[in-house]
């Protein structure tokens, strides 16, 4: 029975050892699963974060593209400036280039293939063509009406025709036209509305026009009521007009300006950011540019002059933060190989170029050879001819012809009543100052600054026989000028021929206020038109062989 007992204690024993041994395997094993487990858990609950944190921005990135795709529309920008009455096409290289038919067929072309469209005119519409002279503007206006630009703002030879009759035909045109710097002195009511705002698409665009100090001067010719007419500081007119119409409900904003490239630039620099203006649409300098200028910010374009070209923005426009998401620009071509015609505008411009072919096709003179006037800032052969017979007939010591006034860059060598216009169009009443040799120095040295040989928009003359110099461009001075040989002395008079325009701007054209020569002697009203000199007086033949002598030397840069 002991001996059962001590089997009985022996057999407990081993099996509370058993068991004790199988409890630590258990917990080992169960320890052993835990820390697997938990790695497993651990593990699992990484890639799961790892991929609820990828869907999580693949869905934020798919929300930012659909948002970004629901704020952004496409605006097609169309741009002309300085059309100048660049009605019809030329024949080059076998193809038509340029005129008003073949633009208009761009137009119309871009607005079926896109679907927001605008079109806008950086001024000078007028002037260069006979159909606008004969009608004066009324049939430019007719013109552009059948173009349909969306907006317009004025340029300096919006003028040409006096201030009334330009109120006139803003009045016949179908299209608004705006300027904001341009104010009246008795009310200082402004001259055309400052602004317009273009919806399209379900955006909205708002244009500012800004115009150059140059529509002043040309407002001086026409008397009291050009006299009344005042150009305001271009950028306090801009701010006011954005701070006041610049909300969040415009998403973008374009300044049109007809100011002058460098102009531009300079205005771009002072513009507020807070204005929120995207872009310049320019005019007056007839710069054709390759790409864009970008100043603080804001791209600046313009398309040369007449009809060759005309420019085309491509904006993604974003409507949220009304500004501009990305673009595109070019200079289009307009030509037969890009635009087609648009034959009802065609036929309108032939009839008008019937009605004045009979009046100007009457020749006028034959000379020996085709003079050329390339560029306006350059003494020339045509200069020279003009000059002169301005100078003879008046019988004036000399003739400072503004080179501006020059519109064509050949001449002859048959020479029509209709060509002498195209060339010479902007007639005007002929004029005698009194000059010492000190204020011809100063005039001259003005017209020679370096703003003149670097493209702006300054005045250049060209000048009558008589009359040699040689300027140094390094020096900003003469190292000769002589008057019919001799050495000027600062204290000579003389009794100069100039125009109209001249002499009602003088500060502009000498540097010099209209009393410093008036110190002199007063200045006396000689003939009631510098066209009309000239077509008689080419009508004799007595200068069919002119040839320019080289009076101005020019040592440039």
């Amino acid at each position: 029975m002991v001996e059962h007992g001590k089997q009985a204690a022996e057999h407990l024993e081993k099996g509370v050892q058993a068991a004790a041994a199988q409890r630590e395997q258990g917990l080992k094993q169960a320890a052993l699963y835990r820390e697997r487990g938990i790695k497993q858990a651990a593990l699992y609950g990484e890639q799961g974060r790892q991929a609820a944190a990828a869907h999580l921005e693949r869905g934020v990135k798919q929300a930012v593209a659909v948002n970004r795709a629901l704020r952004l529309k496409k605006l097609t920008l169309l741009h002309s400036n300085d059309m100048h009455g660049d009605f019809l096409a030329d024949e080059v290289d076998d193809k038509l280039v340029g005129g008003v038919s073949m633009l208009s067929g761009y137009i119309e072309k871009t607005r079926r293939e896109e679907k927001n469209v605008v079109y806008a005119v950086a001024g000078d519409m007028f002037r260069g063509s006979l159909i606008d002279s004969e009608s004066h503007g009324l049939s430019t206006i007719q013109i552009m009406n059948m173009l349909t630009p969306d907006v317009a703002t004025i340029g300096n030879h919006e003028v040409d025709y006096g201030v009334a009759h330009m109120l006139f035909l803003e009045k016949c045109a179908d299209f608004p036209i705006v300027s904001a710097n341009l104010r009246i002195k008795t009310n200082n009511a402004r001259l055309f509305d400052p602004f317009h705002i273009v919806e399209v698409g379900g955006m909205k665009i708002l244009f500012i026009g800004v115009v150059t100090e140059a529509v002043i001067s040309r407002c001086k010719d026409d008397g009291i009521a050009g006299s009344l007419v005042v150009a305001e500081d271009a950028l306090k007119e801009i701010g006011r007009i954005c701070d006041t119409y610049n909300g969040l409900d415009i998403d973008l904003t374009v300044l049109l300006t007809h100011i002058g490239f460098e102009e531009d630039k300079k205005l771009a620099a002072q513009l507020d950011p807070t204005w929120g203006i995207d872009l310049i649409i320019g005019g007056h300098s007839h710069t054709l540019l390759d790409e864009p200028c970008v100043v603080n910010g804001i791209p600046i374009v313009q398309v040369g002059v007449g009809t060759d070209y005309v420019g085309r923005f491509d904006i993604m426009v974003d409507t949220l933060f009304n500004r501009i998401d990305s673009f595109t620009w070019q200079t289009v071509p307009i030509d037969s190989e890009h635009c087609p015609e648009d034959e009802a505008l065609k036929e309108f411009i032939f009839k008008c170029k019937k009605s004045t072919d009979a009046k100007y096709n009457q020749v006028v003179t034959r000379l020996a050879r085709r003079l050329m006037h390339p560029v306006r800032c350059q003494e020339t052969e045509l200069g020279d001819l003009f000059a002169d017979m301005l100078r003879d007939a008046l019988g004036v010591d000399l003739f400072l012809l503004a080179s501006g006034s020059i519109r064509g860059q050949e001449l002859g060598p048959i020479v029509t009543k209709g060509d002498l216009a195209v060339c010479f169009p902007y007639d005007g009443t002929a004029h005698a100052v009194y000059m010492t040799g000190a204020q011809l120095k100063h005039a001259l040295l003005h017209a020679m600054r370096d703003e003149t040989f670097a493209g702006g928009h300054a005045e250049f003359f060209q000048v009558s026989s008589g009359l040699e110099l040689e300027y140094d461009q390094s020096s900003h001075s003469f190292t000769r000028f002589d008057f019919d040989g001799e050495p000027v002395e600062d204290d000579q008079e003389f009794t100069v021929g100039i125009q109209q325009y001249s002499l009602t701007n003088t500060e502009y054209m000498f540097d010099m206020a209209i009393d410093e020569l008036r110190a002199n002697r007063h200045e006396r009203t000689l003939a009631s038109s510098c066209a009309g000199i000239l077509e008689e007086v080419l009508n004799t033949g007595e200068y069919r062989d002119v040839e320019g002598i080289g009076r101005l030397t020019l040592n440039l840069c």
